[in-house]
């Protein structure tokens, strides 16, 4: 699961402490499986729909990135080929490439800013509810 490095943190119900998740405990969140507290020692789960909601979307933020990259080269390569043949001015292609460069960079602000995620974990129901 690509949210390992996010730094996606949780607060437990019980001893309210917040602490970074690891990538194992992100797994056991995104297949709904309870984990240990590692300070009070008590079985955490996500049960509000809203943040799971929140959290399975994280995943959807790789894909905007990758997507982002791609389109800022994409568009730098066209507003070049455009100077070359002529259609743009090299003020124009300047003015050009800093704008996909600024919308890349509000694109990576936007998916960080989403990525600060704190989960209200409670506490794990028994297996057989």
């Amino acid at each position: 699961m690509s949210v390992a490095t996010l730094g996606v943190r949780g607060r437990c119900a019980h001893c309210q402490t917040t602490l970074v998740l690891k990538p194992w405990q992100l797994n056991a969140l995104s297949i709904n499986e309870a984990f240990t507290c590692p300070h009070c020692e008590q079985r955490l789960e996500l049960r509000c729909p809203q943040q799971i909601k929140r959290f399975k979307s994280l995943d959807s933020l790789g894909l905007l990135r990758a997507s982002a990259q791609v389109t800022v080269c994409t568009a730098l390569l066209v507003a070049l080929v455009m100077e070359w043949v002529g259609l743009l001015s090299v003020t124009e292609q300047l003015n050009a490439s800093l704008i996909a460069v600024f919308v890349y960079f509000a694109v990576t602000r936007y998916f960080r800013h989403r990525q600060r995620l704190t989960l209200i974990l409670d506490a794990a129901r028994a297996h057989g509810d």
